[in-house]
């Protein structure tokens, strides 16, 4: 269970820091729903990521793993429709595409930092 919050904490700071950095993506409803994006964003990253990872893995092999930060994009735009579906105003503006990808970049950087950061807690502590 604390693994399922620390992920949906640092998910919803990588949201936070892209809604607040990037002038192209704005959140619209209150600062709350950021855990419900969060959670949606989760979600999405679970449900959707391993079947496209595998359905482009000869472009992310062709790309040497570029068509990831595709991958990411995609994940993100679907985040903000999911939410959007919901009543949670995640707005991506136009351009859409290249906003959602600096956006799924933001996200990305921002998740695998604070991973890092977090990486003992998330393993769980050694017995010793």
């Amino acid at each position: 269970m604390t693994k399922f919050i620390l992920r949906l904490a640092i998910n919803a700071i990588a949201l936070y820091l892209a809604v607040y950095f990037l002038p192209g993506i704005d959140l619209r409803s209150g600062l709350t729903s950021i855990i419900w994006l969060a959670l949606i964003f989760g979600l999405v990253n679970a449900l959707f990521r391993p079947l496209i990872s595998i359905l482009t893995c000869p472009l992310i092999v062709l790309t040497l793993g570029l068509f990831t930060l595709v991958i990411n994009t995609f994940l993100f735009w679907l985040t903000s429709v999911i939410g959007q579906s919901f009543g949670l105003a995640l707005i991506i503006n136009e351009p859409v595409w290249w906003n959602a990808f600096l956006g799924g970049l933001v996200v990305s950087v921002v998740s695998v930092v604070m991973t890092l950061i977090l990486k003992d807690e998330l393993k769980g502590k050694r017995k010793s």
